[in-house]
């Protein structure tokens, strides 16, 4: 069936079965035997968090009027914490995700691998749901054991030298900042993760090519399109697409080449480049955002999530390519790709030009840097004493290493480099002599500014 039959045959089942979906369509003055085809489709009323969600009792946002057997919360990117209502059988679809990355990338169907779980624990979305999937996997034949110790970083590297010579392989699940942090601590104790074919699987944030490298470096990584991956997922529902070999082997071309990438994604910024299943998560652009729709334990259609981005057709995007001359080597799924720049709340605006996190990102991820810092920063827009406005960089340094005004310095130029090669309008709007980054240097795991344990925020309004 065609993907938007697909949708159109979701939407009816959601109109008849959801007691939420039905009162909002009424309050729309949509009648759902009206909506015929997808031309019908496309002009439902999106919902969203605050439109449609925060507005109806949980137990009327389930099928049936039924809450799911399992609850979840996120904070989301507000801070108001949300509650999600899912079942096992929508955790079997998401698993889907997973199995595409530990069969495809990791080759786990033959080899035994252990699966650390450094997603935060307890009622928060992350870990449950990954414990859940990694499970199904095992229960799906794959020679997969799974260990939770969250988001407890002593207790990962109290684990992983016991448990790691058992198996073939490694594989760190949680956030990129954190998964770089647990590996960073693990090098200074001497863990020999050369030794143990570690993998990673992120979620949750951007992060520059520049940043899986390294990382990869210091964890004995000799192949980063097969050792990585990352998750596109959301707490509203679960993970909607993933790295796959093939979209990281493109992303780290247009690394390379910011005038491609912003013929192809309408901005020189490198977003999260995944594949997506459309029969599972249908998607649309809506204003430069995405809209999803998908059966979930809270099913949604048309669905807003803010994130700003876009879809490329998988022949259009391999076209495209050969007309810059890069045939990827990698082979995959024959999918359309998304791309998500994240939520434009999180730039922060500076003489009229957007500032990226991602374009700081890369600066501290150079060479003559990134021995010094942890890569986590605050990025915000302060006044000085004269109510001049600066743009303010705050770093936090890697365990051990004490500020100096000589990795201030370091830290400063990388950064302003990296922002006038990737951000041209940085480069226009900011005058030369406000362009420089105050660099505000902190010890590991300042209160303040790091807070240990907590999902990190890289801008502050």
């Amino acid at each position: 069936m065609d993907p938007r039959d697909r949708a159109v045959e979701l939407f009816h089942r959601v109109a008849a079965s959801v007691p939420a979906y039905g009162a909002f369509l009424a309050e729309h003055g949509v009648d759902p035997q009206q909506v015929l085809t997808y031309q019908d489709f496309v002009r439902l009323p999106l919902t969203s968090k605050d439109t449609y969600i925060r507005r109806f009792p949980l137990p009327e946002l389930c099928r049936d009027g039924v809450i799911g057997d399992m609850i979840a919360v996120s904070s989301g990117s507000t801070g108001t914490p949300s509650f999600w209502a899912r079942s096992a059988a929508d955790e079997r679809v998401i698993a889907d995700r997973f199995e595409e990355v530990f069969r495809d990338a990791f080759a786990a169907r033959g080899r035994r691998t252990l699966a650390v779980v450094c997603f935060a624990l307890g009622t928060w979305v992350g870990g449950l749901f990954t414990i859940a999937c990694c499970r199904h996997l095992a229960e799906r034949g794959y020679p997969l054991t799974v260990v939770a110790p969250g988001s407890d970083r002593r207790e990962i590297l109290r684990v992983i030298p016991e448990l790691a010579p058992h198996f073939d392989q490694v594989v760190l699940l949680g956030y990129p900042p954190f998964l770089k942090d647990v590996i960073d601590a693990g090098v200074a104790a001497g863990v020999p993760w050369g030794d143990y074919a570690v993998k990673l699987v992120t979620a949750g944030e951007v992060f520059s090519e520049e940043w899986r490298t390294l990382v990869a470096e210091r964890a004995g990584m000799t192949a980063p399109a097969l050792d990585t991956a990352s998750l596109y997922g959301t707490a509203d529902a679960g993970v909607l697409g993933n790295e796959t070999p093939l979209s990281i082997e493109i992303r780290r071309f247009l690394a390379t080449r910011p005038e491609v990438a912003g013929e192809l994604f309408g901005s020189s910024r490198l977003p999260t480049l995944v594949q997506y299943d459309p029969d599972v998560r249908f998607f649309e652009e809506h204003d430069g955002t995405l809209l999803f729709t998908g059966d979930n334990g809270i099913p949604l259609i048309r669905y807003h999530i803010a994130d700003e981005g876009g879809l490329t057709p998988y022949d259009r995007m391999l076209a495209l390519l050969r007309e810059h001359g890069f045939h990827p080597s990698a082979t995959g799924p024959d999918r359309p790709f998304a791309h998500v720049f994240g939520r434009s709340h999180f730039t922060v605006s500076y003489y009229g030009a957007n500032v990226y996190p991602e374009n700081v990102s890369v600066g501290l991820e150079q060479p003559e840097v990134s021995a010094f810092v942890t890569g986590k920063f605050v990025l915000e827009v302060v006044e000085d004493e004269r109510r001049d406005r600066r743009l303010a960089v705050t770093v936090e340094l890697a365990p051990g290493v004490t500020p100096s005004g000589k990795i201030a310095q370091a830290a400063g130029e990388s950064i302003l480099t990296q922002l006038l090669r990737l951000n041209s309008e940085f480069a226009a709007y900011v005058p030369p002599h406000r362009q420089t980054p105050d660099i505000r240097l902190r010890e590991t795991g300042d209160p303040d500014y790091f807070p240990p344990g907590a999902k990190h925020r890289y801008t502050r309004g």
